[in-house]
């Protein structure tokens, strides 16, 4: 199915550098009629360590997830991540970034990108002459 908004990552070279360890939290993307919406896990975040910016067509999601333990724990499995993370998003302007809002609950952020009102699809109705 075509989206008629241009959701992708941004192209190749646009991604900032940093010193340490980044991570990428898994992000799903779902178009409904009147809105975008993305949702994402980020288990461990503080919602005040989360940073949302959108400019430009470009919506980014950047934070910190704090270590839990000392220095020196020995994991027998280590797969959840601590540290900065980030992702950036190109989106197409046929948002309203005046609505925007987004939402943190149980480690899972879903940020509602409105469209404005001509980017949605309507029904046209065909009267009998």
């Amino acid at each position: 199915m075509a989206s008629d908004l241009d959701v992708k990552q941004p192209e190749e070279g646009l991604e900032r550098t940093r010193t340490g360890q980044m991570y990428r939290p898994n992000i799903n993307i779902v178009q409904k009629d009147d809105e975008l919406m993305l949702v994402g896990d980020l288990p461990g975040a503080d919602s005040d360590a989360i940073d949302i910016k959108f400019e430009d067509g470009v919506l980014t999601i950047e934070g910190h997830v704090a270590p839990r333990y000392r220095d020196g724990t020995n994991f027998l499995l280590y797969e959840y991540g601590v540290g900065s993370f980030s992702r950036t998003f190109r989106v197409s302007e046929q948002i309203d970034s005046s609505r925007i809002h987004a939402e943190y609950h149980d480690g899972v952020l879903t940020v509602h990108l409105p469209k404005v009102e001509q980017a949605k699809p309507c029904k046209i109705t065909v009267h009998a002459g």
